[in-house]
C-alpha cells in the first residue's frame, strides 16, 4: 500500500451496535478483567468498542498485511448494556515510516465516535493500523 493522503477525512457510513449484557461478560472474560460490574454484564470494560465491526473508510487491505498499532478511548460515559451505539469511523492521518526488519510502512490512523441514539457523545476512539 502506497501513502494516499488523499484517504485523509474519508468517513464510513454510521453503523449501530446493541451493547448487549452476554457480549459484555464475554469479553470481560476474554480479557481476564475481574470487574464485578463487567462480569455481571451492566457497564462494559474500556476497550469494549473494538468488538464493534467496522471496516476502515475507502481502504481495502490484505488482512496478512496488517499489524495492529494502539488504540484508546475517550468517554463521556461508560457502555451499558442496552446501549444502542451508532458510531462513524474517520481517517485522520496516513503517514510512512521504515521499520528496520520489515521495511516501508503504512500507517493509517482512524478515529471512531460512538453516540447514542439521542445523537449524544459516548466515547471517541483512536486507532493505528499498520500496513506491511
Amino acid at each position: 500500500m502506497a501513502v494516499d493522503r488523499s484517504l485523509i477525512g474519508a468517513t464510513s457510513e454510521p453503523r449501530t451496535f446493541d451493547v448487549e449484557r452476554g457480549a459484555i461478560r464475554k469479553f470481560a472474560e476474554a480479557i481476564g478483567d475481574p470487574h464485578p460490574a463487567f462480569r455481571a454484564g451492566e457497564v462494559a470494560p474500556p476497550t469494549f468498542p473494538t468488538t464493534f465491526s467496522m471496516a476502515v473508510p475507502m481502504l481495502t487491505i490484505d488482512p496478512a498485511r496488517v499489524l495492529h498499532g494502539e488504540e484508546e478511548y475517550a468517554y463521556e460515559r461508560p457502555l451499558r448494556a442496552g446501549d444502542r451505539v451508532t458510531c462513524v469511523r474517520r481517517i485522520v492521518d496516513v503517514y510512512e515510516r521504515r521499520g528496520r526488519r520489515l521495511g516501508p510502512l503504512v500507517f493509517v490512523v482512524v478515529e471512531t465516535e460512538g453516540r447514542d441514539l439521542d445523537g449524544a457523545l459516548l466515547y471517541r476512539g483512536r486507532s493505528t493500523v499498520i500496513v506491511r
